[in-house]
């Protein structure tokens, strides 16, 4: 298991982000170039802590956490889905995809609408949670380990000694983690 060493305090966050009709864009150079200005720039403005990521082909999984008394995330995503959109998001624009619905609230087709949150309760959850975004690629059968998968967050764990290399992978491993 994991070893966190961080209290939860402010406002800790799970999210889910999906493409729109789960289309494999988010490991596209452009879009990755386009996500990581955007939340710097976010960041910049709206501060918020980073402590997991995992970029998959169709959605993102991500941990953040806000400053005390803030849990404003609903803006920061929306500033970051809009500058993806409006830079980056041109080239994989698809007028196809536009619904009525989508013309009329100038949407592109780049996110799905929503986005799935979670407010982190404890240590624990925190834990399951952490563990939860660095095995998605592994559980979505895009690796065989953790490691293997570059647009994670996991790297930086190891790096610290949070998790130890080889960890991810191992049979049985996914019937630990949260579903």
């Amino acid at each position: 298991m994991s070893r966190y060493r961080r209290a939860i305090a402010g406002s800790t966050f799970f999210f889910t982000v999906v493409a729109y009709r789960r289309r494999p864009i988010f490991c596209d150079p452009a879009i990755r170039a386009g996500l990581h200005q955007a939340i710097r720039l976010v960041r910049a403005s709206r501060p918020f802590v980073i402590d997991a990521w995992v970029l998959m082909p169709d959605h993102m999984h991500c941990i953040w956490a806000l400053p005390e008394g803030d849990a404003n995330y609903s803006n920061r995503w929306f500033a970051i889905k809009r500058f993806v959109s409006s830079g980056a998001g041109q080239a994989l624009h698809d007028a196809s995809l536009l619904t009525a619905s989508r013309r009329k609230h100038r949407e592109s087709t780049i996110w799905q609408r929503r986005f799935w949150e979670h407010q982190i309760r404890d240590e624990k959850d925190f834990e399951r949670h952490m563990d939860y975004v660095h095995f998605n690629p592994v559980k979505h059968r895009y690796v065989g380990q953790v490691r293997e998968w570059p647009h994670s967050t996991f790297h930086r764990y190891v790096r610290q000694g949070v998790y130890p290399e080889d960890w991810g992978g191992a049979p049985g491993i996914g019937e630990m983690l949260i579903e």
